[in-house]
């Protein structure tokens, strides 16, 4: 598992971030807090404080390289 700080101050970056990681298949979850939320769920995130930076976990042992390319927008 590999965990990251990311930023989704927006709806647009919101939608993009889910739709981005929608195409691995792997899990992602989000850490806020006390909040464990699924990454892929846009009901979820909503129901996080996106004022500030997220830890996002992801369950993965490799293909981490094509993963972080995609998160690199996010990423803080």
């Amino acid at each position: 598992m590999k965990t990251v700080q990311i930023s989704l101050n927006s709806i647009d970056k919101v939608k993009s971030f889910v739709n981005d990681i929608s195409k691995f298949d792997y899990d992602f979850d989000l850490v806020s807090g006390r909040y464990v939320i699924d990454a892929k769920s846009i009901m979820g995130i909503f129901s996080l404080d996106l004022s500030k930076p997220i830890d996002l976990n992801i369950h993965v042992e490799d293909n981490i390289d094509e993963i972080m390319e995609t998160l690199q927008p996010y990423l803080i």
